[in-house]
């Protein structure tokens, strides 16, 4: 399949909306750079998982993880991490995926923007999906670690965010640390939970947040990307211990070490 590139300046450009609406981006070169990029299958998947509930959003996570699997990861890297394939695909070869499936972009330039072409970072659920399978396949060769691992991204779905949001954490080795922390140490429904009682901090703050920013603003004092999975371990407790008693995980963490 061949996808034409799209210039740079779409995403805010109202008539691109419209032409998109009419199927008539495709027929218009004034949009297109000379660049074509080649993929040999670009399958269908859900593209925006804001809504519906909590097990529907995770099923549509694994509907999108495993299609990403088997058809966009083994491109080039340049590639599934480039907005302007993305985008482009989108526009060009899935516009009655699209309608169909978010009718909202129909009504909205604002829905267009943020379902269709929003920017390629964290918060793109695309981007989400990308990251987590390209380093959930490169660091697994067994079927079963590879379905743990993505269920664990879905339990901890906020977390995950947070860890892709800053660069020095964006790798493989320590999102797959972290996963595992919190399931040896089974903190994942206190890593989700909100903060109460501290209104310095905001009205919707998590402890998961909180400890992803403390070992944020630590580095590069204390490297937690480079650390080995006991002492970044020690500093996760650590840094959950500023906002939550953590006597009771420390005792629990003692008797696994002496189970």
């Amino acid at each position: 399949m061949e996808i034409k590139l799209l210039k740079p300046g779409y995403k805010n450009n109202e008539q691109f909306y419209r032409d998109f609406l009419e199927d008539k981006i495709i027929s218009n070169d004034d949009y297109f750079s000379n660049e074509i990029v080649t993929i040999a299958n670009a399958p269908d998947f859900p593209i925006y998982i804001a809504e519906g509930t909590g097990e529907e959003k995770k099923q549509s996570f694994r509907q999108a993880f495993q299609v990403m699997a088997s058809f966009y990861i083994n491109t080039d890297r340049d590639l599934h991490l480039d907005e302007l394939f993305w985008h482009s695909l989108l526009v060009t070869k899935k516009r009655e995926y699209i309608l169909e499936n978010y009718p909202d972009v129909t009504t909205s330039f604002g829905d267009f923007k943020n379902i269709v072409v929003k920017s390629f970072d964290w918060q793109n659920y695309i981007y989400k999906c990308v990251l987590a399978v390209e380093y959930i396949e490169d660091y697994f060769n067994n079927a079963e670690e590879k379905d743990r691992y993505y269920n664990l991204v879905l339990e901890n779905l906020d977390l995950y965010n947070y860890i892709i949001k800053y660069s020095i954490f964006r790798n493989a080795e320590f999102l797959i640390k972290i996963l595992t922390i919190i399931d040896e140490l089974d903190i994942s429904g206190i890593m989700k939970a909100k903060i109460k009682d501290r209104p310095d901090l905001g009205t919707d703050e998590r402890y998961g947040r909180r400890v992803i920013f403390e070992l944020n603003k630590n580095y590069p004092v204390i490297m937690s990307p480079l650390l080995d999975i006991d002492s970044l371990k020690q500093e996760v407790i650590q840094a959950l211990s500023y906002y939550y008693d953590v006597s009771e995980i420390r005792k629990n963490m003692l008797q696994l070490e002496h189970s």
